[in-house]
């Protein structure tokens, strides 16, 4: 089987990458497919997570990117001519390439891909939930971006109906999308094999992610000035991309900054979650969580905001993690303070922790995508 993704760049360490990468591999090496990926962006740039040479890669170079430093008016502007280039590379690109089956992971090329007749089927990955998709928040927010947001939302829906299947990453978000009738759910995979190793009996909380707002980390970090003060033996490690400035001032006005160590992204985050006893999640919100099942691979149980929609799909509160309230940093630092102090507890949950990941190995979630694949090009599909 012939399949192609599209996606704007594989250069950057993020959660979308680190997936698509793995999966690709996976069907690749694994299942033999014919694997293609078409990217926009990051001409000339490597794949920062480890590639296959059996898969094929082409960069049409329309370098959306250079729409970042532009004003909103301009971006428009810019957007709309790139977009009208993206629209005739692709369908040149896939027309030549001839797939069975092409998955847009839900960026630019969702507004045409349908309209493409290269014969192949078309399958959308959502890798957020709908709540917080095509908005525009923050600081900047302003009635002409909210119009923005509800028209392209309107535009997207129209397109996802469209598709010959759509997938989402949790029931929760399945649910949410009630205008369309052609979702499935399928969770991300684990981007490496379970260890099966000693319960980690460091005194280290660990937490992984993006040093940005919806990652909650002055949240966390208002909890571990809670936990500090009841063990000020443990440490807390942050892995991720950005810029850390802000939490590192925030972890100094907290009194806090001698125990917590700001890092950025490595290769080898499974050893890290090694070398931890306790993971900690303060999304403000997750389209899957993907950090929860990592840790949970290592034997680590993890404390977890509720947020939407990731973590209530994947931690059974009380068994191998809990879920406490949405932003609530104290009951956040309760239950880290309750696994610090009850170890063999701890341990137990380690152990339910394993047991859970193993049902998103790469084998476990790789047939769910080959099913996908095998009924949306059958025969009886047409």
């Amino acid at each position: 089987m012939k399949i192609v993704y599209c996606t704007p760049s594989l250069y950057i360490p993020g959660g979308v990458e680190r997936v698509l990468t793995t999966k690709a591999n996976y069907l690749a090496d694994v299942v033999g497919y014919d694997v293609y990926i078409i990217l926009t962006d990051g001409k000339g740039k490597g794949s920062y997570y480890p590639l296959s040479d059996k898969i094929h890669i082409i960069n049409l170079d329309i370098n959306f990117e250079e729409l970042w430093g532009l004003s909103f008016i301009r971006k428009c502007i810019v957007y709309l001519r790139k977009q009208r280039i993206f629209k005739k590379e692709l369908s040149k690109t896939l027309c030549d390439i001839k797939p069975d089956v092409t998955i847009s992971l839900l960026r630019r090329e969702i507004n045409f891909l349908c309209d493409i007749k290269d014969g192949s089927k078309k399958v959308g990955e959502m890798h957020i939930n709908k709540m917080h998709y095509r908005n525009f928040e923050g600081k900047d927010y302003n009635w002409i971006k909210g119009a923005f947001a509800k028209l392209w939302m309107r535009s997207l829906v129209k397109n996802l109906k469209r598709l010959d299947q759509m997938v989402v990453l949790s029931e929760a978000d399945r649910n949410s999308w009630k205008e369309v009738n052609n979702v499935v759910m399928i969770p991300n995979p684990l981007p490496f094999d379970i260890q099966e190793c000693e319960v980690p009996q460091k005194k280290q909380v660990i937490a992984v992610g993006r040093y940005v707002h919806e990652k909650g980390f002055d949240m966390l970090l208002e909890g571990w000035s809670e936990v500090y003060k009841r063990h000020p033996d443990w440490q807390l490690v942050i892995y991720g991309t950005g810029d850390a400035a802000k939490y590192k001032k925030q972890a100094q006005a907290l009194g806090i900054d001698s125990v917590c160590r700001f890092n950025g992204p490595v290769q080898n985050i499974q050893e890290k979650y090694a070398e931890s006893s306790i993971y900690a999640l303060t999304s403000r919100f997750e389209g899957f969580g993907m950090v929860i099942i990592e840790a949970m691979s290592n034997r680590i149980p993890v404390v977890s905001f509720n947020c939407p929609y990731g973590p209530q799909s994947i931690i059974a509160d009380g068994t191998d993690g809990f879920l406490v309230e949405n932003g609530n940093v104290g009951q956040l630092a309760e239950r880290i303070c309750y696994l610090i102090e009850h170890p063999d507890e701890r341990k137990e949950m380690g152990r339910n922790a394993i047991e859970k990941a193993k049902n998103y190995s790469l084998d476990e979630i790789g047939k769910r995508w080959i099913k996908l694949f095998n009924e949306v090009t059958s025969p009886l599909a047409q």
